[in-house]
């Protein structure tokens, strides 16, 4: 109980039973022991503590998206088992998404949560990620910023001064901050590494965002299709056939 009432009563007697004025003598004399040790307990702690010790053990609840389940247990379990190992907690999902981590300690249900959180989260539009290079195209450079989630960081946005060569700034394997600009209607995932270095080096990039958002998908959407612009480049021959003209000369000719 607690100094203002009790919670449980448990009595063992062997006689056939007790009247009321010695069960309240009983209740008097209980509370007079329970509020003695209560003082006791105050004067060592006040107040429960916000958080535990960082070596007490410790169980957490997480709640993730249904379709989230197949990203921690990975094929044949392979991505739960390296949580579990990395980590040192258990971890046991069932299929509503609900997610139970037990750990020894702190530091390892923070890391066993932020794993989970890293391969469960979805981009967001105006975060800086630190992604990893996967490919160099002659356009710009595709990133991993999450796990099998990939965005494209168009050449002009490689970096404030002109790039002439992508290769020039960036390797395939390059771990690059890179903030999230625009996810299209299909799903596409622009980035700009050029407004991540300036974020991060305190300056205002609102200039940048504007300017960024008037000029639309013109630096990177039509160059991920690539072949469109060929494509129009082709119409150049139709001129060439004209040449139809000059077999028209050839009429003369007879």
């Amino acid at each position: 109980g607690t100094a203002d009432g009790i919670t449980a009563l448990q009595m063992d007697i062997k006689i056939g039973g007790i009247t009321r004025e010695l069960m309240g003598q009983a209740l008097g004399q209980a509370k007079e022991g329970r509020l003695h040790i209560l003082g006791k307990m105050k004067e060592a702690i006040s107040a429960p503590r916000s958080e535990l010790k960082p070596h007490a053990p410790r169980i957490e609840m997480m709640q993730i998206d249904v379709d989230k389940i197949r990203d921690i247990i990975g094929p044949g379990g392979k991505t739960i088992r390296n949580i579990i190992a990395e980590s040192g907690a258990k971890i046991d999902v069932d299929d509503t998404g609900q997610v139970l981590i037990a750990s020894p300690d702190g530091e390892a249900l923070r890391k066993a949560r932020e794993m989970i959180e890293y391969l469960t989260s979805d981009v967001e539009i105006g975060k800086i990620y630190t992604g990893k290079v996967v490919r160099l195209m002659t356009f710009g450079a595709f990133v991993e910023v999450l796990p099998s989630k990939e965005g494209l960081v168009h050449i002009s946005e490689l970096a404030a001064h002109r790039v002439n060569e992508v290769e020039d700034e960036v390797g395939i394997g390059d771990a690059i901050p890179v903030k999230v600009i625009e996810i299209d209607d299909m799903g596409r995932i622009n980035l700009s590494k050029r407004i991540a270095e300036a974020e991060l080096a305190g300056e205002d990039v609102t200039e940048m965002l504007a300017e960024k958002a008037k000029r639309g998908r013109g630096d990177g959407g039509g160059d991920r299709g690539g072949r469109g612009g060929d494509r129009g480049g082709r119409g150049g021959r139709g001129g060439d056939r004209g040449r139809g003209g000059d077999r028209g000369g050839r009429g003369g000719r007879r």
